[in-house]
């Protein structure tokens, strides 16, 4: 490594300024642990330091703002804890009040009276008066002299640090302090190539003006070289990662398609599949065929046939003498894939078994020898598939449902089932954006089932206000006079069960009365609820022994009630798009029309009201899942918050996709050309990514 990569590794105690104390509130605070991590500390915005607001041109809305004016009073009020120091700050065109709750004693000595000063902060209104809290201050001719550039950063900050006078201005000071030092070591971390064919400044320009930017074009020079360099590694990262898979982690081939598949293909499948499942199973085959393991993402809308197509793999692993496995996170779904799949895999002449938490001892010894044995073709369960009492006979094909509910290290143990790990293969039910499958899973392959079966109606999807309850149950009623049954969903919120819970119930009663016993059964499910008996609800319903299913969002994945036509969301505006859309997938699963009911008060916020108009709007679930994106950002939307794996410092997954598609298309250029960054061209390349990824090939286990 250069002497330039060692200094920018020295920790940050050493920097004139810092020392031991602030160092301390710096890696607590900030995590900056060293030079490198203060230089890639980025503002968040920027302040154009040479505008000045006049008092009375202060609004209650503004950002930070600078006036220049003098203190023409000063005074103290409230003892001990409460004690405040209030200044009467002026310029010719009025007054306005500056506050200090802390540190009164030493601020108090530092004001003057009379001396012109430059004040930041942010105005609030209180009584018709103008305040500034804890601003910064500084004398007219010191700003003049510190104005380096017109732009300046706002750096982010906590109490902590400011306390110790790192505020947005302390930081900068630092940074400035930083600057000077390690100008001439900052590195280039791109090849000419590359910099030249995106037209991107180099790493020192870039650096040097997202600190402090001699211009807004500079600034945006700036921000395109980071993130697409932050982009680029990451997907070098990954392209890495699946090429080091498929070169490693060999597999056993599928050669044969064989009786079992072409039995059910030809005698037992009663409709034809869509395209799109062909394509998958086709994308499928020659992956298991290849010897090499399979890594493979089946991204399928609610209701598009993931499931035919899951039995379908599990019997080509069948055709090749290997076991497969079915993992779901949710005792429900996994019972209803067994369901749902016992009397398919019966008659082509398999045997399959259900293993969850709660099958029983005796039952357990059973299913654990004929899965030794090898007398046990396909075992479906939950984490329960996980222990290591678990041995199969001979594992080839591991299938993992609505995967992002499980741990990587849950995951990880499938692997070691079997001498050579088996095929993995991925289903999950909520669409991913692709600018967020490229990121996250970008070291998987990736299919897509994007096609409904025919013979399913587009759900009718509405949005009604409480003014329109009557008309609703109305309406339910001739749906069940039909033959039909009813979902009617109540928003669950853990900080708030007990509030939850009393909605429910209120709900519940109130249905009771507009729907009464005998002509009308009703059915009820909440967390509060034993699961024996959660479980015999569910089943009263699929039996079609109630007509209305009043539930929390327990029903969110997995119950398949083809004969339930209308699902009704009570305070949908309090439910996010994803779950919206999960919840109406429990619908339109039979021949008839289906409805999806979003009941909500009148009074909405913005993002409400988006969320539900884009559902009324539409059912394609990437369209939704882009949206939800927009809206809540990648983190919450895939649980990433806690994996470090989307800790992007400046990108943003939706207003960069472009600069995203286009670094993973150079790194694949660039990894095509030289796996093994071993030519010339790609040796600072290569540098930085042994630097920055070294430590990061946890993420392998992503599979």
């Amino acid at each position: 490594m250069s002497q330039n990569s060692h200094m920018l590794d020295t920790p940050i105690e050493f920097l004139k300024g810092v020392g031991p104390q602030r160092a301390e509130t710096l890696q607590k605070e900030l995590h900056i642990f060293s030079y490198r991590d203060l230089l890639e500390l980025y503002p968040f915005r920027y302040v154009d330091k040479t505008c000045f607001h006049k008092i009375s041109q202060l609004r209650p809305d503004l950002a930070d703002v600078q006036i220049v004016g003098k203190i023409v009073r000063i005074k103290e009020e409230g003892v001990g804890r409460k004690k405040r120091l209030k200044a009467i700050f002026e310029d010719e065109t009025s007054s306005m009040e500056l506050v200090w709750f802390k540190g009164v004693s030493w601020i108090k000595k530092s004001l003057k009276i009379q001396e012109e000063i430059v004040v930041f902060g942010k105005p609030t209104l209180f009584k018709r008066t103008f305040s500034i809290s804890h601003p910064e201050l500084e004398t007219l001719e010191a700003h003049k002299k510190s104005l380096v550039t017109a732009m300046q950063g706002v750096y982010p900050s906590t109490e902590k640090l400011v306390a110790k006078s790192l505020h947005s201005k302390g930081i900068a000071k630092l940074m400035h302090e930083l600057l000077v030092q390690v100008d001439s070591c900052i590195p280039e971390t791109l090849s000419l190539e590359i910099r030249k064919e995106y037209k991107l400044i180099s790493k020192r320009d870039a650096i040097l003006n997202v600190h402090f930017p001699k211009s807004e074009e500079f600034l945006a020079q700036a921000h395109r070289r980071l993130k697409f360099e932050e982009f680029f590694f990451i997907q070098l990262a990954m392209l890495k990662m699946k090429r080091h898979k498929k070169q490693v982690n060999l597999s056993y081939p599928f050669t044969n398609i064989g009786e079992h598949f072409n039995e059910f293909y030809k005698e037992q499948l009663s409709f034809e599949l869509t395209g799109a499942q062909k394509r998958v199973l086709k994308e499928i085959r020659m992956d298991v065929a290849s010897g090499k393991q399979m890594n493979r993402l089946v991204q399928g809308d609610v209701g598009s046939g993931k499931t035919i197509v899951a039995l379908m793999v599990m019997l080509m692993a069948k055709d090749n003498d290997f076991q497969a496995c079915l993992m779901a996170p949710t005792e429900i779904l996994a019972t209803q894939h067994f369901q749902g799949l016992q009397e398919m895999v019966e008659a082509v002449g398999m045997k399959m078994a259900l293993l969850t938490g709660s099958t029983k001892v005796a039952r357990r010894r059973e299913i654990h020898q004929a899965l030794e044995s090898g007398e046990l073709d396909i075992l479906v369960g939950t984490h329960a598939l996980l222990e290591d009492k678990v041995k199969y006979k001979n594992l080839g094909m591991a299938i993992v449902d609505e995967q992002h509910r499980f741990g990587v290290a849950q995951r990880s143990k499938m692997w070691k089932k079997n001498q050579r790990p088996p095929h993995i293969l991925v289903m999950t039910a909520t669409p991913i954006p692709r600018t967020l499958a490229m990121t996250v899973y970008g070291d998987l392959d990736i299919s897509v089932i994007d096609e409904l079966p025919p013979g399913r109606k587009p759900i009718s999807t509405l949005h009604r206000t409480d003014k329109h309850r009557l008309s609703m149950f109305h309406f339910l009623k001739q749906e069940i006079e039909k033959g039909r049954q009813v979902y009617i969903v109540y928003p669950l919120i853990e900080e708030s069960q007990t509030l939850d819970y009393k909605d429910l119930m209120d709900g519940y009663e109130s249905i009771c009365r507009h729907f009464p016993r005998p002509q009308f059964q009703v059915s009820v499910v909440h967390g509060r609820m034993k699961s024996e008996d959660k479980e015999a609800e569910m089943a009263r319903f699929v039996k079609g022994e109630t007509h209305i299913m009043v539930a929390t969002t327990v029903i969110e994945v997995g119950v398949n009630v083809p004969n339930a036509s209308v699902m009704v969301i009570e305070s949908s505006e309090r439910f996010g798009l994803s779950q919206l859309h999960q919840l109406r997938g429990r619908v339109g699963r039979g021949a008839e029309q289906s409805y999806c009911i979003l009941m909500s008060g009148h009074k909405l916020s913005p993002d409400a009201k988006f969320r539900l108009k884009t559902m009324v709007q539409t059912q394609n679930g990437f369209e939704i899942a882009d949206a939800d994106l927009k809206l809540r950002g990648p983190g919450d939307i895939m649980g990433t918050r806690q994996s470090g794996l989307l800790n992007l410092k400046l990108g943003d997954l939706v207003k960069d996709s472009k600069i995203l598609q286009y670094a993973r298309k150079i790194a694949i250029d660039v990894l095509e050309q030289d796996p093994d960054l071993t030519r010339d061209e790609n040796r600072l390349i290569y540098k930085e990514y042994m630097r920055a990824h070294h430590d990061k090939m946890q993420w392998s286990s992503i599979s």
